[in-house]
């Protein structure tokens, strides 16, 4: 059985979540449905809401997620030499 929220937790609407993320309401639901976003459904008829947490680390994730790929495609276009940071470039394209 799913916790009940603590009443510290805010709560948000997959609306107030999607303007943050600056994506539509449908894709916040997909995230709930994903994993990726802690939602719960509450009220009569039931609503889709979002922990203020959840949002936040949603974010953090992502922004995680962009600095790895940047190092990633940084490492690529460096030859060894230049990653090592000595030693002598041989037969520079």
């Amino acid at each position: 059985m799913p916790e009940a929220p603590r009443s510290d937790v805010r709560l948000l609407a997959p609306a107030q979540v999607a303007e943050v993320l600056n994506v539509t309401v449908d894709e916040v639901v997909d995230l709930i449905a994903e994993g990726r976003l802690r939602g719960m459904r509450v009220g009569s008829p039931a609503q889709w809401r979002v922990e203020e947490t959840s949002v936040a680390a949603y974010v953090d994730d992502q922004a995680e997620e962009a600095r790895r790929m940047a190092l990633w495609r940084q490492s690529n276009a460096a030859s060894f030499p230049e990653l090592w940071g000595t030693g002598v470039i041989r037969n520079a394209d």
